[in-house]
């Protein structure tokens, strides 16, 4: 049995990259300002299964401790992240908000991640919840189940009416700005600066994402 992983373990190559929801970005604009929650529901869905079977290969495969596992999915949604980062920015406001989505998503799975390598049941419903704390949208994981559990029916709208108007556009970038750890203004301007927004992108992924992270060991290991 090897002791250390391969080196491109966390390289995060596109057969990585975890797939976002069919359907979502319809739902989050028809209701931007329940986006956090309806991303932190469908997160649940996917990445605890996902979770589970990265953590079972690589304890199985692996000589690993918590802390170890923990960093490691950092190192590998960090990694995820800047890659998406650098392939993302070059459609404008076009894009903006399948752009932020997508990190996001990524985001959102090294929480799950990082949860399952301390021990904690992914599955559990108290994850999505931590999540929104971790995103510092809520004060406390009971407040932010309660909220949870508000927006388990999808949101009717969403199957009705199909015309997305800008304001809406600019109310969910503003929300999945909150979420991703972005400021509105000059980060959603870099964003958008040809030539420059590939790297802008890539950089600030990569640093946001690894920030989410680091919450989440300290939140999980202690």
């Amino acid at each position: 049995m090897s002791t250390t992983p391969p080196d491109h373990a966390d390289d995060g190559d596109d057969g990585d990259r975890p797939l976002i929801p069919e359907g979502i970005i319809d739902r989050l604009r028809a209701d931007p300002v329940r986006a956090p929650e309806t991303l932190a529901l469908a997160a649940a869905d996917q990445h605890a299964p996902s979770a589970t079977v990265w953590l079972d290969q690589m304890r199985r495969e692996f000589r690993m401790g918590p802390e170890e596992l923990a960093k490691r999915a950092k190192r590998r949604h960090a990694t995820l992240a800047r890659f998406g980062g650098a392939a993302t920015g070059l459609g404008g406001w076009v894009t903006v908000v399948p752009d932020l989505v997508a990190l996001a998503w990524i985001q959102s799975r090294v929480v799950f991640y990082v949860a399952g390598a301390y021990g904690f049941d992914p599955y559990d419903p108290m994850r999505p919840a931590e999540l929104l704390v971790l995103q510092g949208l809520y004060p406390d994981p009971a407040e932010a189940r309660a909220a949870l559990d508000g927006t388990g029916t999808p949101v009717a709208s969403a199957f009705v009416d199909k015309k997305i108007t800008d304001s809406q556009d600019r109310k969910l970038t503003r929300t999945l700005m909150n979420m991703v750890g972005k400021q509105m203004g000059t980060r959603v301007a870099g964003r958008l600066i040809p030539g420059v927004a590939s790297v802008f992108n890539a950089v600030s992924n990569e640093r946001d994402t690894r920030a989410i992270a680091d919450r989440a060991i300290h939140f999980y290991g202690g």
